[in-house]
């Protein structure tokens, strides 16, 4: 018994753990590729495999002049980050409610096992819908920029990892 609730207890604990990192916007920095890292290598540990090939909003949003965003774009941006947010906030809610009761049912002494995967499932799914939610914007947003705006983007993040590898501090992202 106390090994079906150590299993279950850490499937749930890795999924508060990608939510939160999900929830405060902490994310870890891929490696881009490069000649001796093609698109398909192993990324560390907890590494976004979509890092690469995906810009955060606050990416665009910081570097727009630069970027040379349209009005047109940046209004599509903004709209697109408001309903998402508004969709998230929504999510990390019902998230809430869902990972109190997953707790309530998991607390007793004996776990009816059938009664706390079927909570965990309702967490999980929650999950999905925000992992989903996340990467729709990234790609709508993506779907905005043109080839250009794309490479300056790849450019701008090559050039932020050379200098993090010299130790200076993180422009592109200011919260890491």
């Amino acid at each position: 018994m106390k090994t079906r609730f150590a299993g279950v207890l850490t499937i749930v604990l890795g999924a508060v753990l990608s939510i939160a990192t999900v929830v405060f916007g902490q994310h870890q920095t891929s490696v881009p590729p490069q000649p001796g890292n093609p698109p398909n290598a192993p990324h560390p540990p907890n590494a976004d495999p979509l890092a690469h090939v995906m810009f955060p909003p606050e990416l665009i949003m910081g570097h727009a002049r630069q970027l040379g965003l349209t009005d047109e774009q940046k209004s599509f941006i903004r709209g697109e980050i408001q309903r998402t947010t508004t969709s998230f906030q929504e999510l990390q809610w019902k998230l809430q409610d869902q990972m109190e009761l997953l707790h309530e049912t998991m607390k007793t002494t004996s776990v009816n096992e059938q009664q706390a995967l079927a909570q965990l499932d309702k967490v999980l799914e929650i999950e999905r819908e925000i992992k989903r939610l996340h990467i729709g914007l990234a790609v709508r947003l993506k779907n905005r920029l043109t080839l250009e705006q794309q490479e300056q983007l790849h450019k701008m993040r090559a050039g932020h990892h050379m200098r993090m590898g010299s130790g200076e501090n993180n422009p592109l992202h200011p919260m890491e």
